[in-house]
């Protein structure tokens, strides 16, 4: 995989602004025409830099208006342990995002429900029937200042 030159860099961040934008309007926002402008991004997809596409959508605006960050503390630290964690929560849609953590607790979790009360429903339905789990800790989120999916490049541009 070769590294993102400055042109690169600069579709990569166009297009985690907007997505949706033409190949032709992209291409004129980062000076090139067209057609090398679409084998650049042909390029970036195959290097897997772009991942995929998708739309954000409002949670709020869909039914989900409460956030709740969960510190998961396993029973055991085995693999097999790990492994079942990790294929329960996959089948969970209510869990947002599930990250391996170093330090006092194994996972932290991002839960989106409507309100407390299903929120409280999801611990006892549902994440009761997950496998391993000694301890949680619940966050729930009173303001949301920032959520942001985008990545910063400027490392990059040194």
């Amino acid at each position: 995989m070769r590294k993102p030159d400055p042109i690169d860099l600069d579709i990569l961040e166009t297009l985690q602004a907007e997505g949706r934008t033409t190949n032709v309007a992209l291409a004129r926002q980062v000076g090139l025409s067209p057609t090398p402008c679409l084998e650049r991004v042909r390029a970036l997809e195959a290097d897997g830099l772009i991942a995929g596409y998708t739309a954000r959508l409002s949670p709020g605006r869909l039914g989900l208006g409460l956030t709740v960050f969960l510190e998961v503390l396993l029973e055991r630290t085995s693999e097999d342990a790990f492994r079942e964690f990790r294929a329960a929560v996959m089948k969970i849609p209510e869990i947002q995002a599930c990250h391996m953590v170093a330090g006092g607790f194994d996972y932290l979790l991002k839960v989106r429900v409507p309100d407390m009360a299903a929120f409280r429903a999801f611990l006892g339905e549902v994440l009761a029937q997950v496998p391993g789990i000694r301890e949680t800790h619940s966050y729930a989120v009173m303001e949301e200042l920032k959520d942001d999916s985008a990545i910063s490049l400027g490392h990059l541009r040194t």
